[in-house]
């Protein structure tokens, strides 16, 4: 909390001296007419590469594709969506004090000495600057362990002064404007712990939307139940005039998938013990025999009576 207000500080007192055409204009001048670029232009080639670090279209997508492994590999958002915090903040605070102030830059100013307020430049505070220290210190923020917290810190503040003293050499940015985008980064880099909870809320909400629309547009089949296997009723298979009627046996089903196949019974009469006495009444045929071709009564010859 308390390197937040000190680097608050600092950037109302860099605002409050060119404001009042102070010793840091004076220095701003001093270090334009000096031509950096002019002195050493040895270094200009490697230069205007390296102060793409600091340009907010290609460090973005790099960062990000990093940031998208990572929430890949963690299985959250929450990289990604503090990516996307910073990136919010720097193009709203840093966006609207270079409007709001109108600076012009070195290559455009109109009088010697004058600080080049409110009128149609927008490069107070440095862009590049403010967006080097964002977005290279997202990875020393979102680091997981110290150690790694410490060499991204340093690689961060690398490219930091790096693309901030590059663009006073290329005669882009008064001195005073990187400072300012120095303390313009480091700000949005200190207020990041603030918006933890809220990010935090808009991960679950969207993991939540996200499942809701898997569910409901997904593309695969839902699993359907094994069919129910009917019983098949016991019936009576009728034949010939005088044959016996025969039963038929439901098939029970195989482990739900197919019912097993099982004939009919045959038909098998069952022998019970042939009664030994005595007929009921002379000439009829004995219990339980059948009648032979001499136990037929006659045959009347036809037309007798």
């Amino acid at each position: 909390m308390s390197l937040l207000g000190t680097t608050a500080v600092f950037y109302a007192a860099i605002v409050g001296l060119v404001l009042s055409t102070s010793w840091l204009v004076h220095l701003d001048w001093q270090v334009m007419l000096f031509r950096p670029y002019k002195q050493w232009p040895e270094l200009h080639a490697f230069l205007d590469y390296f102060v793409v670090l600091g340009q907010r279209g290609p460090t973005a997508a790099l960062i990000a594709a990093w940031l998208g492994w990572r929430s890949w590999r963690q299985r959250t958002l929450r990289p990604l969506l503090v990516m996307g915090c910073a990136l919010l903040l720097l193009n709203l605070s840093v966006g609207a004090a270079k409007l709001g102030m109108g600076r012009e830059g070195p290559h455009y100013a109109n009088i010697v000495g004058s600080n080049e307020m409110f009128l149609t430049g927008d490069i107070f505070p440095s862009g590049h600057t403010a967006n080097a220290v964002v977005t290279w210190g997202i990875l020393a923020y979102l680091a997981t362990t110290p150690q790694a917290r410490r060499i991204l810190s340093v690689m961060a503040a690398i490219f930091a002064l790096g693309v901030g003293t590059t663009t006073v050499y290329l005669g882009t940015h008064w001195v005073s404007d990187v400072l300012l985008g120095w303390a313009a980064g480091l700000l949005i880099l200190l207020a990041l712990p603030w918006f933890e909870p809220l990010l935090a809320r808009v991960e679950m909400r969207v993991l939540t939307d996200r499942d809701r629309l898997w569910e409901r547009f997904s593309l695969r089949e839902p699993k359907r139940a094994a069919p129910a296997v009917t019983p098949v009723a016991v019936g009576v298979r009728g034949g010939r005039e005088g044959e016996d009627a025969r039963d038929t046996e439901a098939a029970p089903a195989l482990n739900g998938l197919r019912p097993a196949r099982y004939g009919p019974r045959p038909y098998r009469p069952t022998a019970g013990p042939r009664p030994t006495g005595p007929p009921a009444h002379p000439g009829a045929p004995h219990p339980g025999s059948h009648p032979g071709a001499g136990d037929r009564p006659p045959v009347s010859p036809a037309g007798s009576h």
